[in-house]
């Protein structure tokens, strides 16, 4: 009997899911759901080829994982095999509990918890099922386990889960700048004092992967068009949810419904099953579906946006490194309300007033630790002679208008 699963991936070639525990969580409904999940949300209304799923990122950074503890293993660093499977399971569910389009939910429907939170969530409903097979995988998840550099594989500024998506995100959009030596990287990662460490030989890849992850950010995930559209989808759906409230019918699919016409936070996740029972049943599909049909609702506020997602007529975007003034705010306010014949308060719905800032690199957080050949360990701000570490951790805020087009 074949000992394996193979996974032929666009990026890394064909994958290996040995049978058993890990073959077990691939197969779950729960890691199931993330096929129907796009990785991006709506990237794709700037970048078409987007489509790419949380299922193959969680995929592509269980094989980074795997590859990894074999690097680690050939510098003489002792990984048991049950700590091996334990970690590789933990970045296969480390996505689990995201719900569609990225973090539109934890902006709407959902208020306190967020999809980390419910990712462990949904590993420790898997791990009940599995009588308790992933006990060690979670005590990494959490870091709560004695060698702290297996979580910081998972989460951290050089984690597996990184190195997946700055890769696959680049191939799938077509921004080659984001394309970093992910293989180069993991051959060159060491343990020093129980932490993870790059060799000083894998210098210059950490520098690119840091200039390309600025890159990705900037030109992809905060790209002006991506915020705008997720704008218009977040309206969308606290309209929704006000109809809801006003003891509207407004129409949705079951799991969709009981997030529209209940205010569901981090306790009730704990406290009422169809919570976390409707949230895993919760795809892009819902959405779609739902947007679909709202083009065609009473409520105009609520079939305007919805054609304006489902047709790509997104918001307008004004974009200012000083706060957007309160009387350009007011202004915009107005205008809408007297062009669509709505009032001031219901205008507020076609209009997103919001601040993005983005730091890619905090010396204070989580750091990036080079070894040298004499056992001597630099921050990355140290031993990088060509970055300006200082600009690249520079906090970087921008200050977002996105308003119906007149």
């Amino acid at each position: 009997m074949n000992d394996s699963k193979i996974i032929n991936d666009p990026i890394f070639g064909f994958i290996k899911i040995p049978r058993g525990l890990l073959l077990h969580i691939v197969e779950h409904p729960l890691m199931q759901r993330l096929t129907r999940i796009k990785q991006l949300g709506l990237t794709s209304m700037v970048y078409p080829s987007a489509q790419h799923t949380r299922f193959q990122h969680s995929i592509g950074a269980f094989h980074l994982m795997s590859e990894a503890i074999t690097s680690l293993t050939q510098k003489g660093i002792f990984i048991f095999d049950s700590e091996e499977e334990a970690v590789e399971a933990a970045i296969l569910m480390h996505d689990i509990g995201h719900g569609p389009f990225s973090h539109v939910l934890e902006h709407t429907l959902i208020s306190g918890i967020s999809h980390e939170e419910i990712s462990l969530l949904m590993m420790e409903q898997i791990n009940h099922e599995m009588k308790g097979e992933l006990n060690l995988a979670l005590k990494i998840f959490k870091n709560e386990y004695q060698k702290k550099f297996l979580h910081q594989l998972i989460s951290s500024q050089l984690d597996m889960d990184r190195l997946d998506y700055l890769r696959r995100d680049s191939f799938f959009t077509g921004v080659t700048e984001g394309n970093i030596g992910s293989a180069r990287i993991i051959k060159m990662l060491d343990v020093h004092d129980d932490s993870l460490v790059v060799n000083s030989k894998g210098l210059y890849s950490i520098e690119n992967y840091l200039m390309a992850r600025r890159l990705m950010y900037w030109q992809v995930y905060l790209h002006k068009t991506t915020v705008s559209s997720e704008k218009v989808l977040v309206n969308a759906l606290l309209r929704a949810k006000q109809l809801a409230r006003e003891g509207k019918d407004v129409f949705a699919t079951p799991c969709l419904h009981y997030f529209l016409y209940n205010d569901v936070h981090a306790e009730t996740f704990k406290t009422d099953e169809k919570a976390q029972h409707y949230y895993s049943q919760l795809d892009d599909n819902d959405i779609w579906s739902s947007l679909k049909v709202w083009m065609d609702c009473d409520d105009k506020i609520l079939s305007m946006l919805s054609a304006d997602i489902i047709n790509r007529n997104l918001f307008k975007v004004e974009i200012s490194g000083t706060p957007i003034d309160g009387a350009r705010i007011e202004e915009i306010r107005n205008r809408l309300a007297g062009k669509f014949g709505v009032s001031p308060d219901e205008a507020r719905y076609l209009m997103s007033v919001d601040t993005i800032q983005k730091d890619m690199y905090d010396v204070n957080d989580d750091r990036i630790t080079i070894l040298f050949k004499d056992d001597n360990v630099k921050d990355i701000s140290e031993a990088s002679e060509v970055m300006n570490i200082s600009l690249l951790s520079k906090k970087i805020k921008k200050y977002y208008l996105c308003y119906q087009r007149f």
